[in-house]
């Protein structure tokens, strides 16, 4: 067994994150903060990813792009950069960016968790949105915000006016994926759907909804994953994704989402 990590104080929030490692996984570590896990990383076999919904982020990622193209990435929430390594795993050679608020967490993860060999990964400490500035108009192929938990949610990081502006940082076949934890009867889910809608609609785009399929009833906390696209979504992604699971997996989109959006 490795030597466990001392733990690390964040004192933006002061709280210590801590690594361990998963007892049931060789070359594997679970991240915690607070107390809390947060991040699962499998240091062995990248390409594969433990916590559910970044699971379903990731079976997205591969729909964005041909099998194995490169890919550039925009991370809001670096966590311990599980997507980041994933991407690299299977898209070698992709162009990323990892914006993560607390210095002293990407330090700590990236002193003890290294990243596969050949990741390029541009580091910003910052806030999600004020951070956005640096970066032109139509940079990424996929931006993955996964910053909050339901109405703890930072205002400006759950606006339509943030949402539209991670819009114009899409290509013309770009992705954006929102990761949403929240609790019955999932009230902040329904309107962060709903304010994608709005703004991507209004650009010619549609939304999907991803979930186990119990989240979708309002009865069960858990996280919904929601991405959201320039462009009309293809039904055959909808069906790739049911597919690739995590199961029993749906994708709500068209009037199944209008009405999830609507607490119907």
């Amino acid at each position: 067994m490795a030597r466990r990590p001392p733990s690390r104080l964040l004192r933006g929030i002061g709280a210590h994150a801590e690594l361990d490692e998963d007892a049931f996984t060789d070359g594997a570590w679970i991240l915690s903060i607070g107390g809390a896990q947060q991040s699962h990383v499998n240091l062995a076999r990248p390409d594969e990813i433990f916590y559910e919904y970044l699971r379903r982020i990731g079976n997205v990622l591969d729909l964005a792009a041909p099998p194995g193209a490169p890919l550039r990435v925009l991370h809001l929430g670096a966590g311990a950069l599980t997507l980041a390594r994933y991407v690299q795993a299977t898209r070698p050679g992709s162009d990323q960016v990892a914006v993560e608020l607390e210095r002293e967490l990407l330090d700590y993860v990236l002193a003890y968790l290294p990243l596969p060999e050949g990741t390029v990964l541009q580091t910003v400490i910052g806030d999600a949105r004020a951070e956005l500035e640096r970066f032109d108009a139509g940079s990424f192929d996929a931006v993955v915000l996964d910053v909050f938990a339901g109405a703890d949610a930072p205002e400006h990081l759950a606006s339509e006016e943030y949402y539209a502006e991670l819009l114009a940082l899409l290509s013309e076949r770009g992705v954006l994926l929102v990761n949403v934890g929240d609790d019955p009867p999932l009230a902040f889910a329904r309107a962060q759907t709903a304010a994608l809608q709005r703004v991507f609609g209004a650009a010619g785009g549609e939304v999907a909804a991803l979930g186990d399929s119990s989240m979708f009833t309002g009865r069960h906390p858990g996280n919904i994953v929601l991405a959201a696209v320039p462009f009309r979504w293809p039904a055959e992604w909808t069906q790739s994704l049911l597919q690739a699971g995590p199961h029993p997996a749906a994708v709500l989109t068209g009037a199944d989402l209008d009405a999830f959006a609507g607490g119907r």
